[in-house]
């Protein structure tokens, strides 16, 4: 793992999100109530880009494509599969859980700073 520079704070303004690369990665950074988040931005399911996913009010990420509900913090899988029911049961079946990449943060000299 490697500490790399990927923003100006400024950047990212509070509740705002924004997709950064890190190497060959499409990495996600949220901003939730001044606590920063670093995901892939890349659903490890479908393959399909988090980014425009739904915020909860308990600091879960919603999977856009298939619903799925992932921890920020941990990148466990809060709720999986739960819509549309037919869909969610079949896919609950052929394709196992996984967690959610997440990567440490820091800001420092005004910078944020994620380890990959």
């Amino acid at each position: 793992m490697a500490w790399t520079k990927v923003l100006d704070r400024d950047a990212l303004s509070p509740g705002g999100r924004k997709v950064v690369k890190i190497g060959q990665r499409a990495v996600l950074l949220i901003d939730r109530d001044g606590q920063l988040y670093a995901v892939d931005n890349i659903c490890p399911h479908l393959k399909a880009p988090l980014s425009k996913g739904k915020l909860t009010e308990d600091g879960a990420l919603v999977c856009p494509f298939h619903r799925s509900v992932f921890d920020l913090q941990t990148g466990a899988v809060k709720q999986w599969c739960p819509w549309p029911p037919a869909i969610g049961s079949m896919l609950g079946k052929v394709i196992k859980e996984k967690t959610l990449p997440v990567f440490p943060t820091r800001i420092d000299d005004g910078s944020i700073w994620v380890d990959i």
